[in-house]
């Protein structure tokens, strides 16, 4: 792999980029500070503006590492910030077909849109642009996502951008309560790659 960093990525209706502290109001507003959003996610609502700022304070530390990749996602039309998407080390999984364990650890792709957002296909057009950096950019070989069980919504948005579902597994939550999740994977031969 050729890891690369946080790069910006532009859509027909998105762009990708950096996050920055003065991102703090908007992304509390938006989504962060929603219990609605963060229902199935592995990090609880924010309480306050402070608390982002302090989470974006973290995030942008981070980005001098060259496999560090998290992005905030702007609707290109408005400039307004509708959420995040990055990509992670997965978490060990005893799952996989020997195919993928082969072909190294999992990358996660993880991701969460402010609910005025939801339903308009931003989250798959984000996570495609995200899968098309990973394949064409950092040539990864593999990646994969995982929802809640109860969150099908999400593995609807997995389903669109091209991977598969593949087992149920158990994953966790930052405070260590145990989630219910589908796992879904791509490779990147399943991949056709723009250009």
């Amino acid at each position: 792999m050729h890891h690369c960093g946080t790069q910006v990525l532009q859509t027909g209706r998105l762009t990708l980029r950096q996050l920055t502290i003065d991102d703090s109001e908007m992304m509390f507003g938006n989504w962060a500070g929603d219990p609605e959003v963060t229902r199935y996610l592995r990090w609880n609502a924010h309480r306050n503006w402070a608390e982002t700022a302090e989470y974006l304070n973290f995030v942008t530390q981070q980005y001098p590492d060259p496999a560090f990749y998290s992005w905030g996602i702007e609707a290109r039309a408005t400039g307004i910030q509708i959420g995040t998407i990055s990509l992670g080390k997965g978490e060990p999984d005893p799952g996989w077909p020997p195919a993928c364990d082969r072909l190294g650890p999992p990358w996660e792709a993880g991701y969460c849109l402010g609910r005025k957002w939801w339903d308009r296909g931003y989250a798959t057009e984000a996570l495609c642009a995200v899968r098309d950096f990973w394949f064409g950019t950092v040539r990864g070989k593999w990646l994969c996502c995982c929802h809640a069980y109860e969150n099908v919504a999400s593995g609807a948005v997995m389903q669109k951008a091209g991977f598969t579902y593949h087992h149920d597994a158990v994953m966790h939550r930052f405070d260590g309560t145990e989630v219910p999740c589908r796992v879904y994977f791509l490779l990147r031969s399943q991949v056709q790659l723009p250009g």
